[in-house]
């Protein structure tokens, strides 16, 4: 086993050989995977040293000190937060050597290739078909909301592959090549005037059968670790100090302007600073979850709460800075590079946050989850769960 020590003198010899300030990110993303840093838990040959989870926040705050630059790349945020952690729990040997190491570089980003127009909140409802050609699978149907979509290279896809079935039993999950014809993107405008988001569509793209993860029909299963990282990801982030994020810009606001300190308004500025911090500690502590390999239903929960404090605290500054609050410095269409939740001025951010507790799953939708699979109340009636997709009325 290797001790602290001998974890230490790894991390120091890989920023000896490779310095963070003189290389490209990538090389060192590379030196990193290669010395078994990306992902401590897993076998050596997979970016880790098969040490206990909890080993990598040590390297991590180590490599965050000297500056070196995080797995994955901003873009990746897909591919690191929730495509990684499924390949690794999901993924054969060969699908986690040929995929995580340009993953973790971010030589491929990913996207997330789940909600259809006709199937968002009701996952289990997908009606992008695949169909077994030989080795390959032949997939037809749209995607939408799909975030990083123009800037990927690879994809996490649920499609159905059995409509005889009930819908739940029906999916499989695969690993999608995004550059290959047949894989058309096009850009959402939302009420921003941003186009983070895209529509795609799947016209006979190819996917080979050793880029499906999990095994055929048992997509439901893998797609619920992904969904569990996901949640956990839009409602927190690794390492946050106390006020980031939104309650940060109104806090300052309120201390640098005594023009709008308004009395009567202290106590719901005081009420909103606390839900943030109550949110981001229990971000951390989910985050402490995941990183252990117990991603649950508790990600729901923390979904629910996010959407919710930030669209209350973006209400709260559009108040708090009156009609300045409503100005707004650009209509003109824009294609992001990647998301930023509270970027630009409070106009924005009030506009942006109305879409918090639609992404990642609805908030009513996650109500049922957390109900169900954290409370244990009894679940929604459900009159389609024996009835096979195809029979479904759409």
């Amino acid at each position: 086993m290797t001790t602290e020590a001998e974890l230490d003198a790894r991390v120091q010899a890989l920023l000896d050989e490779h310095d963070p300030a003189a290389i490209e990110p990538r090389e060192f993303l590379g030196a990193q995977y290669d010395a078994g840093l990306a992902w401590v838990h897993l076998p050596v040959g997979f970016g880790g040293l098969g040490l206990p989870r909890t080993a990598q926040q040590r390297v991590d705050a180590q490599l965050a000190a000297a500056g070196a630059p995080m797995g994955g790349t901003v873009k990746n945020y897909i591919g690191m937060g929730m495509a990684a952690p499924t390949i690794i729990s999901f993924g054969t040997d060969e699908q986690k050597r040929k995929f995580l190491r340009p993953l973790f570089t971010g030589e491929q980003i990913y996207c997330q290739l789940f909600s259809e127009p006709g199937a968002g909140s009701d996952l289990a409802a997908a009606a992008t078909r695949a169909v077994r050609h030989g080795d390959d699978w032949i997939v037809n149907g749209q995607k939408v909301w799909t975030s990083q979509a123009q800037h990927a290279q690879m994809a996490i896809l649920v499609a159905r592959t059995n409509p005889d079935v009930p819908k739940h039993g029906g999916l499989t999950y695969f690993l999608c090549d995004m550059t290959q014809p047949g894989v058309e993107v096009r850009p959402l405008r939302q009420i921003t005037g941003e186009a983070e988001f895209n529509e795609v569509f799947l016209t006979d793209v190819r996917v080979p059968d050793a880029n499906r993860l999990g095994p055929e029909g048992g997509g439901w299963r893998v797609a619920t670790t992904t969904l569990n990282n996901e949640r956990v990801a839009i409602g927190s982030r690794a390492g946050t100090p106390r006020e980031s994020g939104h309650i940060g810009k109104v806090a300052k606001a309120w201390r640098s302007d005594p023009a709008l300190r308004n009395p009567a308004m202290h106590d719901e500025l005081m009420r909103l600073w606390v839900d943030a911090e109550v949110l981001r500690l229990t971000g951390e502590r989910l985050r402490q979850q995941a990183a252990s390999g117990q991603p649950g239903p508790e990600g729901a929960g923390m979904k629910i709460a996010f959407a919710r404090i930030a669209q209350a605290i973006s209400g709260f500054e559009i108040e708090l800075h009156g009609e300045q609050g409503l100005g707004y410095d650009d209509w003109t269409m824009r294609r992001p590079e990647t998301v930023d939740l509270i970027g630009r001025e409070p106009g924005y951010r009030y506009l942006r946050a109305r879409g918090n507790s639609i992404e990642g799953g609805t908030s009513e939708i996650l109500r049922n989850t957390v109900s169900e699979r954290v409370l244990g109340l009894p679940g929604e009636h459900r009159v389609d769960k024996a009835v096979a997709w195809k029979d479904l009325p759409r």
